[in-house]
């Protein structure tokens, strides 16, 4: 079992975009089973009202449409990273995470509970994505051969409370789709993303955006594969690609038979 994270530089256009992606997939490794995630924001990358009319119902829209034909046509578990989905009676859309399997069926999906309202010191200064988008409400697995998926994005991270969560409900593989600014990305990215893997003794798969896009705003990069152990198996620093490692399950056993965090932890 195999385990990827396509890394972007994605920009307005839905179009260019997919593009990038169709380039990185024809590149795949042959093996099987597969699970492909895509980062945050990979569909449009842009202001709020390109957001706003590129956001899809779930379960319709070309972009969701190309989704299902990716997973099927390369026979892989596809994680859609986020992409605007719409709300019924709302003037605020969701950023969501959708799950397609080989055969090109939507298993899952998740809205993103944390919202990114913040002030950095970059070129762009503040972020309120509470203004285009409303919060989801619950923390979501989706089954499948590599075990249970644990679906979160990108600001998710800074809240361990939602991984132990999905921990303590069976996960065994962690998705952290991603488009984290340079500065917080450079000073807190890798040690998250490694702290989340070792307190859940999970997988985690992160796939960020990476570099400088058409809104001036910076990317961190460094998409990565880091096992239960919080060792880093792959990872690429900037710009477009593919980080690819192996699964083994067996060590996910091992390691919850010798070390029962989750058996030992007391405030739960």
């Amino acid at each position: 079992m195999w385990l990827a994270a396509i890394q972007l530089v994605s920009g307005r256009n839905w179009q260019d975009n997919r593009e990038q992606i169709a380039a990185e997939l024809a590149l795949l490794p042959r093996e099987r089973p597969l699970l492909v995630l895509l980062p945050e924001n990979f569909a449009l990358f842009g202001e709020r009202q390109g957001y706003l009319d590129g956001a899809e119902t779930i379960g319709e829209g070309p972009i969701q449409q190309q989704l299902a034909e990716w997973a099927r046509d390369y026979g892989i578990w596809l994680v859609a990273g986020a992409m605007p989905t719409t709300i019924a009676g709302s003037d605020h859309i969701h950023t969501s995470t959708l799950v397609f399997d080989p055969s090109g069926e939507r298993k899952g999906h998740y809205h993103k509970i944390h919202l990114f309202d913040v002030d950095v010191a970059d070129n762009h200064g503040r972020y309120r994505e509470s203004e285009t988008f409303s919060p989801g409400e619950e923390p979501v697995l989706v089954d499948s051969p590599f075990g249970p998926l644990g679906l979160s994005i990108c600001y998710d991270l800074r809240f361990p409370e939602l991984y132990r969560r999905l921990a303590c409900a069976g996960a065994r593989v962690l998705l952290v789709p991603a488009a984290f600014t340079a500065v917080t990305g450079e000073a807190h990215w890798e040690p998250l993303l490694r702290a989340r893997a070792i307190e859940n003794q999970c997988y985690l798969v992160a796939a960020n955006q990476g570099g400088t896009h058409e809104t001036g705003r910076q990317t961190w990069g460094h998409s990565m594969v880091i096992d239960p152990w919080g060792r880093v198996l792959a990872s690429l620093d900037s710009g477009r690609g593919t980080v690819l490692a192996p699964l083994d399950q067996g060590l996910v056993d091992e390691l919850q038979r010798t070390m029962p965090v989750l058996h030992h932890a007391r405030l739960l």
